[in-house]
């Protein structure tokens, strides 16, 4: 039997990744987006074409609108993208929003009776987001089991994380190896409506050390 996979597709580099190691794993895989009103709206296209590319099952894109939260960066304009490493939580946290993207996906995973959920979560090359840590993904996994149709019926719900504990050098061997073409992916929490990024935010930073401790020229266009 083929097994069907709910991939959180954001159109980054750890997405994409995630998406290559489920197909790799056999799974037939069906990739969600979640449009929240963000500020880098460029990786709404990303996403698209890199499930076009990647062959997946089904692309959902779902439109929510978390404009109203004022305190993140990512959803408010008026605040200022941080361009320094900081310390403490940034303002690029959005509050609730892996809750709220898993939760989608947990409701389209038991639509279609799939038992299995993947999410490019990482905690250890990460900006310090309290919903990427391994202890949040264990109590949400636990949750879905107890909220869900499936789960009261003993078809347990996975909440599959193959990055969390790997640095962003070691994702992107495995992309690589697995194909993946890092150069439609966009991470920049601030990059152009052209998908240009600044080369300056924490993801942009993270995503460049990657590429520079593999010795690897990052195929990222910025500005």
């Amino acid at each position: 039997m083929s097994k069907k996979g709910i991939i959180l597709l954001s159109g980054g580099l750890d997405s994409a990744t995630v998406l290559s190691i489920a197909k790799s794993e056999g799974f037939d895989c069906y990739a969600m987006n979640i449009n929240y009103q963000q500020r880098h709206a460029s990786e709404l296209i990303a996403a698209q074409k890199i499930a076009d590319l990647m062959g997946v099952i089904e692309y959902k894109l779902v439109n929510i609108d978390l404009g109203w939260l004022d305190g993140s960066s990512l959803t408010n304009k008026s605040i200022k993208i941080p361009e320094s490493p900081s310390e403490g939580i940034p303002s690029t946290y959005v509050p609730a929003r892996n809750t709220l993207m898993l939760s989608f996906a947990l409701a389209w995973a038991e639509s279609i009776e799939s038992q299995d959920i993947f999410i490019g979560v990482n905690a250890i090359d990460y900006s310090g987001y309290p919903d990427c840590r391994p202890e949040y993904i264990k109590s949400f996994e636990k949750m879905a089991n107890l909220a869900t149709k499936m789960g009261v019926e003993n078809q347990k719900i996975k909440i599959h994380t193959p990055l969390i504990n790997m640095t962003k050098s070691q994702i992107i061997e495995i992309g690589l190896a697995n194909g993946v073409d890092y150069s439609q992916t966009i991470s920049c929490y601030q990059a152009s409506d052209d998908g240009l990024a600044c080369g300056k935010c924490d993801s942009c930073r993270i995503r460049m050390q990657g590429f520079k401790t593999l010795a690897i020229k990052d195929p990222t266009q910025y500005i």
